[in-house]
């Protein structure tokens, strides 16, 4: 499922067991648009949640995760990051990266 999260959603997800992806993006930005379309194909076919926050309104998060280029993934398992991806990627190599770092 895709939630739009903000600061406290973030850190509750951190908080807890679990594993989740989030989508640190940017409205401006053009492979956040695209691999946005990708995540609303895969999220239903996934069974983790996918958080999106935006960067913009979220300042202070994306510094906290040094969040430099957008889009950036992170890959978190019972509060742990255990994988980061910058850039667009196709729902094969998005796939890929999930069944990689989330199993």
């Amino acid at each position: 499922m895709l939630i739009h999260a903000d600061a406290n959603a973030f850190n509750k997800v951190l908080a807890a067991k679990g594993t989740v992806i989030v989508d640190f993006f940017a409205t401006w930005c053009g492979p956040c648009k695209m691999l946005g379309a990708v995540l609303d194909k895969v999220a239903p076919e996934i069974s983790y949640d996918i958080l999106k926050i935006d960067i913009d309104e979220n300042a202070k998060l994306a510094d906290e995760y040094e969040v430099m280029v957008v889009p950036t993934l992170l890959f978190i398992k019972d509060g742990e990051i255990i994988h980061r991806e910058s850039g667009f990627f196709s729902k094969d190599k998005f796939m890929a990266l999930v069944e990689a770092h989330m199993k």
